[in-house]
């Protein structure tokens, strides 16, 4: 009899040994794949920042008068782009790049020469590109966070990341208020 009670009380030892394997293994997967989408995200963000330098040229050409928003653009620029930070800290400073190329894309319509040269539209639209490739990437980070946090937060896995150092991410949000409203239409 005590034979038998060591006997499943050893396979169920094994038992929870292999789960907590298991489950530390997957948290593992989903905490690399969170940090693998983030650098994918990276990247294209590093590609908006290359572009806009030459951006911010072609407009100064039409529009010299508006060194103020250019400036903007250009400080928000480098601050997106400095190495080190986190992604919580790359999405503030994105959100506040993004709100900078909006104000420049608001003085380009002042400028008809402006709209119409080649140079400004390609870069524009190689903007427009990369703004998408971004937010697909954002989409994919944004969804591999989810996973990792439903399954650090779900019991009796949870046991398992707080015992393993492995927490909660926090989501790639946009902040910016005028991005979330519906944009005004008139006829």
């Amino acid at each position: 009899m005590v034979e038998v009670f060591l006997i499943v009380l050893a396979a169920l030892v094994v038992i929870a040994i292999v789960w907590w394997i298991v489950q530390y293994n997957a948290l593992i997967k989903l905490r690399n794949l969170v940090q693998e989408s983030w650098r994918q995200v990276d990247v294209e963000l590093q590609r908006r920042h290359d572009l806009i330098p030459n951006l911010v040229e072609t407009v100064k050409g039409y529009a010299a008068h508006e060194s103020q928003t250019l400036e903007e653009v250009t400080l928000a620029r480098n601050a997106a782009a400095e190495p080190g930070s986190s992604h919580v800290q790359q999405a503030a400073q994105e959100n506040v790049l993004t709100s900078a190329l909006g104000r420049l894309f608001a003085v380009a319509e002042a400028y008809p020469d402006l709209k119409a040269d080649q140079n400004f539209l390609h870069l524009q639209g190689e903007l427009t590109n990369t703004e998408d490739r971004v937010a697909a990437g954002r989409r994919f980070f944004n969804a591999n966070v989810r996973a990792l946090n439903t399954k650090v937060e779900t019991f009796p896995v949870t046991l398992v990341a707080q015992s393993a150092g492995i927490g909660r991410e926090d989501y790639f949000e946009v902040v910016d208020p005028g991005t979330r409203e519906a944009p005004s239409v008139q006829f």
